[in-house]
């Protein structure tokens, strides 16, 4: 039985013959671009539709027209896939210039896909430009054995076909076959119009062998057809082996003579004569093609690395950290094809420096993609920082980078994609708040504290995050909280403690005081905005003005009110009333107060942040009014713990921490 395999292989790939112009697999005709009826445009399309058949058969399956004077010239390209013969191809090109008539009437924009040629024509130049505009596909009805297996081996051959169409083809064609299993193969074909660069032809196929696990996942063939560009796979050889061979590896024969693997024989003398004829013929052209497509992949391969070296040099002016960072590169057409080109519906959300969207790589990992924004210069410089920085962080609670990208103008990073989105989305949702448990939220609160001790004190670098804020933190699948958007990030030196910067940003609300009107900033600010953070945990509520008591109040306003009367209640409309822990609960509420005193030397540091997290048998200090408190509250003004005033603002406000026993337990407990 294995004997017969070969021979049953001959047999059926003699059976394949070109298809002809009744079927096509793409057609595309926008009905709103009408031509008038005997007008200068439809004389020169006729004329181009005339003549590009027989020119793209004579140059190795392949032209492109050009036919009268603007603004009614007729732009055309003709292409047939590269293992079919001249005739064949003159063939299905004639008959697709015959079918425009019927499946195109009176259109300036047109288009035919069958499966062995293609026929365009346009009103304007579409030369060189990948269009992905409109998608064909096919499958095989048979679902394929060892799907697992199969699908490995079905993305090793359709990137090694990509590559070497795009890069080490003449024809912007390759086929060939891998082995999935004793006496089961994979057969693949990838064609690109050979109009395009070789960047753009490996771009347009990354993008279609992209869609494979979306339209024929598990199946024995598919075909997916694009205007720039055709992918196919099946279990049988469907298209001719040895002319694909050949096409493959000569150069596209000059025009008339047959091309596409066919018989080239040579008239001449006979004998030993005609024998080194022969041999000449076929070692020197053998020989060219050789040397020209070694140039080729030497040239190939200085430009790449070439383009690699500049990435890694706009990324980072270390040296070190540049070579480190050289295994997060990614390519953009990789991150275009993951995330459909960055359409809206993978739109996960928008930023002071760009948007982020959600992509799927190839092997099905998905990932999030920060895209900055092209007017921004800032972003460049976020981008430093974030490629930098994140590279040498590792801890469970900051969110993962994956890589970053710089081409063509685009600045990319990418992460690990947390399918809870930010805490914002659920935290200040009135319909999806009180999805969050108290357990969560103090979990949450814990991880934060921990992520953040981890950038200020445990990690080899000494990290200021100076943007932290709920739309900061993502949640993955079990709610576990992960610090992200490092992008204002600053490194610190081990003995220092205290910096100045004269470009100060980050977002009001979570600024600390000496940050927001000096531009000094420390961990401290940071634990300023960790505290801000927390009362926001805790409430549900934004660190925004309010309207309550008929009078506006921020949120450290309202929380100081209520804590500093005793009246805890009303802070806990956010939460939801199964599972609160009114200890845990008052002890968060007071080590965010804390966390948010004017004076950053009373603030604690997240070591101590932490530890007051996880243990009651620490006595916590009163904390006195928060920064930007509004002073209206009817309070009893006292000296502070520091024996001064306030400057500006009369005497700062202190209260004593509210106990169990002076804030009422049953107030907190459900009801």
């Amino acid at each position: 039985m294995p004997n017969l395999l070969p021979l049953l292989l001959i047999c059926s790939s003699l059976l394949i013959a070109p298809t002809n112009a009744d079927n096509p697999e793409l057609t595309n005709c926008p009905s709103n671009t009408n031509y008038t009826r005997g007008s200068a445009f439809q004389a020169n399309l006729d004329e181009l539709l005339s003549s590009i058949p027989s020119a793209a058969a004579a140059s190795s399956g392949f032209a492109k027209s050009t036919t009268g004077a603007a603004p009614d010239q007729a732009y055309g390209l003709a292409q047939c896939r590269a293992d079919v013969n001249t005739s064949d191809c003159l063939k299905c090109l004639n008959g697709s210039a015959h079918d425009m008539a019927s499946k195109c009437p009176g259109q300036k924009r047109a288009m035919l896909i069958y499966d062995t040629c293609l026929l365009r024509h346009s009103n304007a130049s579409f030369f060189g430009v990948i269009d992905v505009s409109v998608r064909s596909y096919i499958c095989n009805s048979y679902n394929a054995t060892q799907p697992e297996q199969f699908r490995s081996r079905l993305d090793l051959l359709m990137r090694n076909l990509t590559a070497r169409a795009a890069y080490a083809s003449p024809q912007m064609f390759a086929a060939g076959s891998d082995a999935v299993m004793p006496l089961v193969n994979i057969y693949g074909m990838v064609q690109c119009t050979r109009d395009l660069t070789a960047d753009n032809c490996n771009m347009c196929l990354i993008n279609t062998i992209a869609f494979i696990p979306y339209c024929c996942d598990g199946r024995q063939g598919g075909r997916i057809v694009y205007p720039s560009c055709t992918v196919r796979f099946e279990v049988y050889p469907f298209y001719n082996v040895q002319a694909a061979e050949a096409a493959m590896s000569s150069a596209p024969a000059p025009g008339g003579r047959p091309v596409n693997g066919t018989d080239h024989s040579v008239p001449g003398s006979n004998g030993s004569n005609h024998k080194v004829m022969t041999a000449l013929f076929v070692s020197i052209p053998v020989s060219v093609t050789l040397l020209v497509l070694l140039l080729v992949v030497i040239l190939y391969l200085r430009k790449r690395n070439r383009k690699l070296h500049k990435r890694v040099q706009i990324a980072s002016p270390d040296e070190e950290e540049m070579r480190s960072s050289e295994s997060l590169l990614y390519d953009l057409s990789t991150l275009r094809a993951a995330t459909d080109n960055f359409s809206e519906e993978n739109k996960l959300g928008e930023g002071g420096f760009g948007s982020v969207y959600k992509g799927t790589l190839q092997n099905g990992q998905d990932i999030a993609v920060k895209r900055l924004s092209a007017t921004s210069h800032q972003g460049q410089v976020e981008m430093k920082n974030e490629v930098v920085l994140l590279a040498k962080l590792q801890h469970k609670n900051l969110v993962r980078l994956l890589g970053c990208c710089i081409e063509e103008h685009e600045r990319l990073l990418v992460y690990e994609f947390l399918r809870n989105n930010s805490l914002d989305k659920i935290l200040f949702n009135p319909a999806r708040q009180q999805e969050l448990s108290w357990g969560q939220r103090h979990k949450i609160i814990e991880g934060i504290g921990r992520g953040l001790l981890y950038l200020h004190e445990d990690s080899r670098l000494t990290i200021i995050h100076r943007d932290l804020k709920a739309s900061n933190i993502l949640l993955d699948a079990d709610m576990n909280p992960k610090i992200s958007d490092f992008g204002l990030a600053k490194l610190f030196n081990m003995d220092a403690s205290v910096c100045n910067t004269s470009r100060i940003a980050g977002t009001y609300g979570y600024m600390a005081p000496e940050y927001a009107l000096h531009g000094i900033f420390s961990a401290k600010s940071d634990v300023f905005s960790y505290g801000v953070l927390v009362l926001e945990i805790v409430t549900g509520r934004r660190n925004t003005y309010t309207h309550a008591s008929g009078s506006s109040e921020d949120l450290l306003t309202f929380v100081w009110r209520h804590w500093s009367s005793g009246s805890v209640q009303q802070l806990l409309e956010g939460c939801p009333a199964d599972g609160r822990r009114p200890q845990e609960i008052l002890r968060c509420v007071h080590m965010g107060l804390l966390c948010v005193q004017e004076d950053q030397k009373l603030r604690p540091g997240m070591a101590s942040v932490v530890v007051m997290l996880n243990s009651r048998s620490i006595t916590l200090p009163a904390p006195t009014a928060p920064a930007f408190a509004l002073p209206d509250r009817p309070l009893t003004a006292v000296v502070d713990a520091r024996g001064r005033e306030a400057d500006g603002e009369g005497p700062r406000v202190a209260a004593p921490e509210p106990s169990i026993n002076d804030v009422s337990v049953s107030d907190l407990e459900p009801r």
